[in-house]
């Protein structure tokens, strides 16, 4: 331990890591001594935050279904309650429930800790922290490594209380509440989705509760629901929305199913995406583009905050058929909820922030990135599209979507990869001025933007360095057939000089 890099872990705001041999060249190191050393961190950078001794602590832990979850959560459950605090254990629980407990009054948590890696493969697990005011940010989970560094931790004359409390059931019942009192259905108010089929894929993540104890009590017929039950394995597709076999077999669940609408989520449930009727999808552009409608319905014209990668269609759809305003912000899902946050606290409403990923935030719900609240927002105008005899999918109907859309990944090969990028970041400003018929994009605040405004191009592109990896990846669009490829020879003139890119993405297109 004496040599252990706890810098390593760091993951943004998160902590990630590899709990689970398995995988050539990677090698252990989230093990149940570096959790429960963690854990007791945590709870000690909580007493630096708010006017308590350690032993007077409530914190929350829940999990995922990863395979390491059982030991990992044990250790930190462990860690915390030999300093004295009292702990929860959720068991397997959502990333946004967890959070949730800090606020909940029945429980009053003090913090609260989720043990997941998200859409990360099997071997890997990892930490998320919250408080009462959200979840933490890098600063803090910079502070919370440097503590578990030093171990300076001393064990309490008596352990706290771990109690197991089914708490995903309180934050189920709460989304079931507001579904019932928004929908106001004249006929099946406890049931207002009564006639509806709703196909729910979990992905053998934590999301499979989303079924019983919410689309149930509601009236839903979720025959052909599928992946329900928690697997670490993961033996059935990645519970990723972003991930194309993912995405594929809920469309065609939905299809074989004659459902009404699909629903998918991410491992933890921060993340989630949909499918219409037809079987299409809604996530990434559309997904932005179904909840800024709903959204700016209730609040006309407030500021939707997005990350870099949306659509030159979604900005005309949100500005110019829904009068509101997008706001372009940077990759990172924290990044783009606390420049919504930001914005409020400068006295510019916005009330969506949302990343084409599926990490979508609203004001109305503390900021949360919470994948099942945000399906069960579309699944509130579902429910009044059917009462009005509309479809859901109406609401963007007008949504202009590219012809053709493809992000590259540049793997950087030098040591000081951020400092390479950033000079060729640089050097691609320049070069874009001196092509005709492109035009750096003002306002942009990560890497550079540039609208291709040929008639053989009919586009954008994005070229921006990756927030952690040794990467640039580059984000084309084009409303023509072709016109993703034009850019791309256009690019491939520009990047030979840097011989540490490896261009072969680019070049097998």
């Amino acid at each position: 331990m004496q040599n252990f890099d706890w810098k390593k872990l760091q993951n943004g705001s998160d902590i990630r890591g590899v709990a689970l041999e398995g995988v050539p060249d990677e090698a252990v190191n989230l093990t149940p001594e570096i959790i429960s050393r963690l854990g007791k961190a945590f709870a000690i950078w909580l007493t630096q935050k708010i006017d308590k001794q350690v032993n007077e602590l409530t914190i929350s832990v829940g999990r995922d279904s990863r395979i390491s979850g059982p030991d990992l959560i044990q250790s930190v459950i462990t860690g915390m309650s030999e300093l004295g605090c009292h702990v929860y254990d959720f068991e397997i629980a959502s990333t946004p429930a967890m959070f949730m407990s800090t606020i909940a009054p029945e429980l009053n948590c003090d913090g609260a800790i989720m043990l997941t890696a998200s859409h990360l493969p099997f071997n890997r697990n990892g930490l998320k922290f919250f408080s009462d005011r959200g979840g933490l940010d890098k600063k803090d989970i910079s502070d919370i490594l440097a503590l578990a560094a030093n171990n300076n931790f001393v064990n309490a004359a008596s352990r706290g209380t771990i109690s197991q409390y089914d708490f995903i059931s309180v934050y189920a019942a709460g989304l079931v509440k507001k579904v019932r009192e928004t929908v106001n259905h004249p006929e099946h108010f406890e049931q207002p989705l009564k006639g509806l089929k709703i196909v729910l894929d979990a992905g053998n993540g934590a999301g499979g509760f989303y079924c019983d104890r919410v689309l149930k009590p509601l009236g839903a017929d979720t025959t052909g629901s599928q992946f329900l039950e928690p697997d670490g394995t993961f033996p059935n597709h990645i519970p990723n929305p972003e991930n194309e076999e993912a995405m594929a077999a809920i469309c065609q669940a939905v299809l074989q199913n004659k459902a009404d609408f699909g629903i998918i989520f991410d491992t933890d449930v921060d993340r989630g995406a949909a499918v219409d009727s037809s079987g299409k999808e809604l996530n990434r552009n559309r997904l932005i583009a179904l909840i800024s409608a709903i959204v700016l319905q209730e609040k006309p014209g407030s500021t939707i905050v997005t990350d870099s990668i949306t659509s030159d269609g979604l900005t005309q759809f949100i500005e110019q058929e829904l009068k509101g305003k997008h706001h372009r912000f940077k990759r990172g899902y924290k990044n783009v909820i606390n420049e919504s946050i930001r914005l409020n606290q400068e006295g510019e409403e916005s009330w969506l922030a949302i990343e084409t990923s599926g990490h979508g935030a609203m004001k109305e719900n503390h900021f949360l990135d919470d994948g099942a609240y945000l399906v069960t927002k579309l699944l509130i105008e579902l429910a009044k599209s059917k009462l009005e005899g509309k479809s859901l999918s109406d609401l963007i109907a007008n949504l202009k979507e590219p012809e053709e859309s493809q992000e590259f990944r540049l793997k950087i090969g030098v040591e000081d990869f951020k400092s390479y990028g950033n000079t060729v970041i640089e050097k691609l400003q320049e070069f874009a001025a001196t092509r005709e018929g492109w035009q750096i994009v003002p306002n942009n605040y990560e890497g550079v933007r540039v609208s291709c405004k040929s008639t053989e191009e009919d586009g954008w592109f994005l070229l921006r360095l990756s927030l952690h990896d040794p990467v640039i990846p580059v984000n084309i669009e084009s409303n023509v057939s072709g016109g993703v490829q034009k850019i791309v020879n256009q690019l491939l003139e520009f990047f030979p000089p840097f011989e540490s890119l490896d261009l072969s993405s680019l070049k097998t297109k």
